[in-house]
C-alpha cells in the first residue's frame, strides 16, 4: 500500500438507523481495502484504535471525529513492521500493541516482535518488552482476574504473563497445544484460547497457585474455521472465524459451546471488539473496521 493510500483515511456512514449519535453510527475505511486492519479495541470513552497488518501505524478514531488520524508511527523499526493486536485497558491508561518486523535476509522469513505499551491520551511508550525467540508472533492479550496481561504467541506456541507493574513478561505455559495459539480471553475469570491452525477451542485452567493445567478441548457445535481475535463480554464469548468469514458468539456449558452466528459474508475478519451495545470487527480484507448492533 501506498503512502498516500495511507494517508487517505475516510469515514463512511453505515448503521445509522437505531445507531444514532453513537460512534457505533459509522464504519471505519483504514486508507483503502487493501489496508489489513487486523485487530481493534474501544478505550473507555469510545475513542476506537486500529492496527494495520500492512503498514506500520496505529490509528485512532475519537467519539464523533470525522477522520482517522496517525497514533503511532513505528516505520522507524524496519521495513515490513505492522502490527496485529490492539487492548485498551483503562485502567492503566495503556494501549497494548502487537508490533512485527520482519528479519532481513531470512528464507523462510522470520519476525521479531514485541509487547509495546502507549499512553492512550498521548501515545507516548510505556513499556516495550521483546518476546524471547528467533521468530515469534506476538498475536493478542487479556487482562486477567490477577489485573496481569496474558499474551500470546502463535508461532512459538506459548502464553506469557507480564505482572501488575512489571517491565518484563514471564512463562505462563508452553503446552504442545498451544501450537498456533491466536485469541485469548477470559470469561468470568476462566482463560480460554483458540488455535488458527486446528480450528480448535480450549479452557487453560488455573489451579490456586495460579500455574496451568493442560488445555482442555471445547467442543464447539458447528466449524469455526480459521478463529481469530477474541474478546468476552455478556456472559459470552465472541470471536473472529477468518477462515469462514464470519463473527460468531459461544455461549459455554461446560465442555461445549453452542455457535451462534452474529454477522457472516466478511472478508477475513480477523479481529472484535464488544463496546456496549455494539460489536466492532477488524476486517482485514476489506480494509474496514465494522460495527454491528448486539441485540
Amino acid at each position: 500500500m501506498t503512502m498516500n493510500c495511507v494517508r487517505g483515511l475516510a469515514l463512511g456512514l453505515a448503521f445509522g438507523v437505531g445507531l444514532a449519535g453513537s460512534i457505533a453510527s459509522a464504519q471505519v475505511l483504514i486508507g483503502d481495502e487493501k489496508s489489513q486492519p487486523e485487530s481493534l479495541t474501544v478505550a473507555p470513552g469510545g475513542t476506537l484504535y486500529v492496527g494495520s497488518a500492512s503498514s506500520p501505524f496505529v490509528y485512532k478514531v475519537a467519539p464523533g471525529a470525522k477522520t482517522a488520524e496517525k497514533f503511532v508511527d513505528a516505520s522507524a523499526e524496519g521495513p515490513g513492521t505492522f502490527f496485529f493486536g490492539m487492548l485498551a485497558d483503562g485502567a492503566t491508561n495503556t494501549l497494548w500493541t502487537c508490533q512485527l518486523t520482519p528479519v532481513p535476509n531470512t528464507k523462510p522469513a522470520q519476525r521479531h516482535t514485541a509487547l509495546r505499551g502507549f499512553d492512550l491520551k498521548t501515545g507516548a511508550q510505556k513499556l516495550r518488552w521483546e518476546l524471547p525467540g528467533d521468530n515469534t508472533t506476538c498475536n493478542d492479550f487479556a487482562i486477567g482476574p490477577d489485573k496481569a496481561l496474558y499474551i500470546s504467541d502463535t508461532a512459538v506456541g506459548r502464553i506469557y504473563r507480564l505482572a501488575p507493574g512489571a517491565t518484563s513478561a514471564e512463562m505462563f505455559s508452553d503446552n504442545r497445544v498451544l501450537n498456533g495459539i491466536d485469541g485469548i480471553t477470559f470469561l468470568d475469570g476462566v482463560l480460554y484460547i483458540n488455535n488458527v491452525f486446528f480450528n480448535k477451542l480450549y479452557r487453560i485452567p488455573v489451579d490456586a497457585n495460579g500455574k496451568p493445567g493442560a488445555p482442555v478441548d471445547i467442543w464447539m457445535d458447528q466449524p469455526v474455521k480459521g478463529p481469530d481475535g477474541m474478546r468476552a463480554a455478556n456472559g459470552k464469548i465472541y470471536v473472529a472465524a477468518n477462515g469462514s468469514g464470519m463473527v460468531a458468539s459461544l455461549t459455554i456449558d461446560g465442555d461445549r459451546a453452542h455457535v451462534t452466528v452474529i454477522k457472516d459474508g466478511l472478508k477475513t475478519p480477523t479481529g472484535v471488539e464488544p463496546a456496549g451495545d455494539t460489536l466492532w470487527i477488524a476486517e482485514r480484507g476489506a480494509g474496514k473496521a465494522v460495527p454491528v448492533a448486539l441485540k
